[in-house]
Protein backbone atom coordinates (compact mmCIF):
# COMPACT_ATOMS: atom_id res chain seq x y z
CA UNK A 1 0.00 0.00 0.00
CA UNK A 2 2.52 2.62 1.07
CA UNK A 3 5.26 1.50 -2.45
CA UNK A 4 1.42 2.18 -4.28
CA UNK A 5 0.99 5.47 -2.30
CA UNK A 6 5.00 6.84 -3.02
CA UNK A 7 4.64 5.28 -7.10
CA UNK A 8 1.35 7.56 -7.38
CA UNK A 9 3.27 10.47 -5.53
CA UNK A 10 5.98 10.44 -7.88
CA UNK A 11 4.05 9.89 -11.01
CA UNK A 12 1.86 13.27 -9.93
CA UNK A 13 4.83 15.11 -8.67
CA UNK A 14 6.57 14.33 -12.06
CA UNK A 15 3.32 15.69 -14.31
CA UNK A 16 3.06 18.40 -12.08
CA UNK A 17 6.59 19.23 -13.18
CA UNK A 18 6.26 18.69 -16.75
CA UNK A 19 3.48 21.18 -16.77
CA UNK A 20 5.81 23.53 -15.79
CA UNK A 21 9.05 23.08 -17.29
CA UNK A 22 7.71 22.35 -20.98
CA UNK A 23 11.05 23.19 -23.25
CA UNK A 24 14.73 24.88 -21.96
CA UNK A 25 15.69 25.58 -25.27
CA UNK A 26 12.45 27.81 -26.54
CA UNK A 27 12.67 31.64 -26.29
CA UNK A 28 9.54 33.04 -25.03
CA UNK A 29 7.57 35.31 -27.46
CA UNK A 30 7.88 39.22 -26.54
CA UNK A 31 4.14 41.14 -26.66
CA UNK A 32 3.93 43.30 -29.84
CA UNK A 33 5.35 40.93 -32.13
CA UNK A 34 3.55 38.64 -35.22
CA UNK A 35 2.22 35.38 -33.93
CA UNK A 36 4.10 32.54 -35.71
CA UNK A 37 1.13 31.42 -38.40
CA UNK A 38 0.66 27.64 -38.33
CA UNK A 39 -1.28 25.07 -39.97
CA UNK A 40 -2.86 21.69 -38.37
CA UNK A 41 -4.57 19.01 -38.46
CA UNK A 42 -8.20 20.20 -36.71
CA UNK A 43 -10.70 17.85 -34.99
CA UNK A 44 -13.05 19.48 -37.80
CA UNK A 45 -10.60 20.14 -40.57
CA UNK A 46 -7.25 21.78 -41.09
CA UNK A 47 -6.09 24.99 -38.34
CA UNK A 48 -4.77 27.80 -40.09
CA UNK A 49 -3.99 30.65 -37.68
CA UNK A 50 -3.51 33.40 -40.54
CA UNK A 51 -7.57 32.28 -41.98
CA UNK A 52 -8.18 34.27 -38.49
CA UNK A 53 -6.68 37.40 -39.42
CA UNK A 54 -9.43 40.14 -38.12
CA UNK A 55 -10.69 38.15 -34.98
CA UNK A 56 -8.91 38.02 -31.55
CA UNK A 57 -7.36 34.86 -30.79
CA UNK A 58 -6.42 32.74 -28.12
CA UNK A 59 -4.12 29.89 -28.55
CA UNK A 60 -3.83 27.50 -25.46
CA UNK A 61 -1.48 24.73 -25.66
CA UNK A 62 -2.27 21.31 -23.78
CA UNK A 63 -2.10 18.10 -23.30
CA UNK A 64 -4.10 15.22 -21.56
CA UNK A 65 -1.93 14.70 -18.97
CA UNK A 66 -1.80 18.04 -17.24
CA UNK A 67 -4.22 18.78 -14.37
CA UNK A 68 -4.77 22.60 -15.04
CA UNK A 69 -5.11 21.83 -18.63
CA UNK A 70 -8.35 20.06 -17.68
CA UNK A 71 -9.39 23.21 -15.39
CA UNK A 72 -9.03 25.39 -18.78
CA UNK A 73 -11.60 23.66 -20.44
CA UNK A 74 -14.66 24.69 -19.03
CA UNK A 75 -13.51 28.14 -18.47
CA UNK A 76 -12.35 28.72 -22.50
CA UNK A 77 -15.59 26.92 -23.77
CA UNK A 78 -17.60 29.56 -21.90
CA UNK A 79 -15.76 32.49 -23.27
CA UNK A 80 -16.13 31.07 -26.54
CA UNK A 81 -19.27 31.30 -26.29
CA UNK A 82 -19.59 34.48 -23.95
CA UNK A 83 -17.74 36.56 -26.58
CA UNK A 84 -17.45 34.55 -29.98
CA UNK A 85 -19.98 37.28 -31.73
CA UNK A 86 -17.87 39.80 -31.16
CA UNK A 87 -14.99 38.02 -32.69
CA UNK A 88 -13.15 36.03 -30.42
CA UNK A 89 -12.24 32.70 -31.41
CA UNK A 90 -10.15 30.15 -29.38
CA UNK A 91 -7.72 27.91 -30.80
CA UNK A 92 -6.58 24.76 -28.50
CA UNK A 93 -3.74 23.06 -29.65
CA UNK A 94 -3.35 19.43 -28.41
CA UNK A 95 0.48 18.37 -27.70
CA UNK A 96 -0.09 14.67 -26.98
CA UNK A 97 2.12 12.44 -29.04
CA UNK A 98 -0.93 9.29 -28.88
CA UNK A 99 -3.89 10.81 -30.32
CA UNK A 100 -5.96 8.42 -27.90
CA UNK A 101 -4.78 10.30 -25.55
CA UNK A 102 -6.17 13.34 -26.84
CA UNK A 103 -9.11 11.71 -27.98
CA UNK A 104 -9.78 10.38 -24.43
CA UNK A 105 -9.84 13.77 -22.95
CA UNK A 106 -12.22 15.52 -25.70
CA UNK A 107 -14.20 12.51 -24.84
CA UNK A 108 -14.83 13.33 -20.87
CA UNK A 109 -13.66 17.11 -21.76
CA UNK A 110 -15.58 18.25 -24.67
CA UNK A 111 -14.18 21.28 -26.45
CA UNK A 112 -16.83 24.27 -28.02
CA UNK A 113 -14.00 25.72 -29.79
CA UNK A 114 -11.67 24.63 -32.46
CA UNK A 115 -8.77 22.12 -31.47
CA UNK A 116 -5.47 21.61 -33.73
CA UNK A 117 -3.59 18.11 -32.87
CA UNK A 118 0.32 18.98 -32.47
CA UNK A 119 1.85 15.29 -32.00
CA UNK A 120 5.25 16.63 -32.92
CA UNK A 121 5.24 19.18 -30.71
CA UNK A 122 6.75 21.49 -32.68
CA UNK A 123 4.73 24.78 -32.71
CA UNK A 124 5.89 25.06 -28.82
CA UNK A 125 9.20 26.03 -29.71
CA UNK A 126 8.11 28.67 -32.32
CA UNK A 127 5.95 29.97 -29.29
CA UNK A 128 8.25 29.81 -26.73
CA UNK A 129 6.11 27.50 -24.83
CA UNK A 130 7.88 26.89 -21.42
CA UNK A 131 5.13 24.88 -19.20
CA UNK A 132 1.52 23.93 -19.67
CA UNK A 133 -0.85 25.10 -20.24
CA UNK A 134 0.27 28.34 -22.09
CA UNK A 135 -1.84 30.63 -23.53
CA UNK A 136 -1.51 33.44 -26.00
CA UNK A 137 -3.87 36.10 -27.05
CA UNK A 138 -3.15 37.30 -30.21
CA UNK A 139 -4.70 40.43 -31.72
CA UNK A 140 -7.07 41.29 -34.72
CA UNK A 141 -3.68 42.61 -36.18
CA UNK A 142 -2.05 39.05 -35.61
CA UNK A 143 0.13 40.46 -33.03
CA UNK A 144 1.16 38.77 -29.64
CA UNK A 145 -1.38 41.13 -26.70
CA UNK A 146 -0.21 38.74 -23.64
CA UNK A 147 0.82 35.39 -23.04
CA UNK A 148 -0.32 33.25 -19.55
CA UNK A 149 1.49 30.47 -18.52
CA UNK A 150 -0.21 27.61 -16.02
CA UNK A 151 -4.19 28.07 -15.31
CA UNK A 152 -6.10 28.06 -12.20
CA UNK A 153 -9.61 29.82 -10.85
CA UNK A 154 -7.94 33.32 -9.93
CA UNK A 155 -6.70 33.16 -13.52
CA UNK A 156 -9.98 33.29 -14.98
CA UNK A 157 -10.63 36.91 -13.78
CA UNK A 158 -7.77 38.35 -15.37
CA UNK A 159 -7.60 36.55 -18.46
CA UNK A 160 -11.22 37.24 -19.18
CA UNK A 161 -10.72 41.31 -18.43
CA UNK A 162 -7.47 41.20 -20.74
CA UNK A 163 -9.97 39.24 -23.66
CA UNK A 164 -12.50 41.81 -22.90
CA UNK A 165 -10.17 44.75 -22.88
CA UNK A 166 -9.06 43.66 -26.43
CA UNK A 167 -12.17 43.23 -27.88
CA UNK A 168 -13.67 46.98 -27.17
CA UNK A 169 -9.99 48.05 -28.32
CA UNK A 170 -10.46 46.14 -31.46
CA UNK A 171 -14.52 48.04 -32.24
Amino acid sequence: MVRFQCKKLRTLLLASLLCVGFSGTSHALEVGTKAPDFELPGAQGPVKLSTTTGSLIYVDFWASWCGPCKQSFPWMNAMQEKYKAQGLKIIGVNLDAKSEDAKKFLEQNPAKFTVAFDPKGVLPKSYGVRGMPTSFLIGKNGKIISQHLGFNAADSEKLEKEIKAALEANK
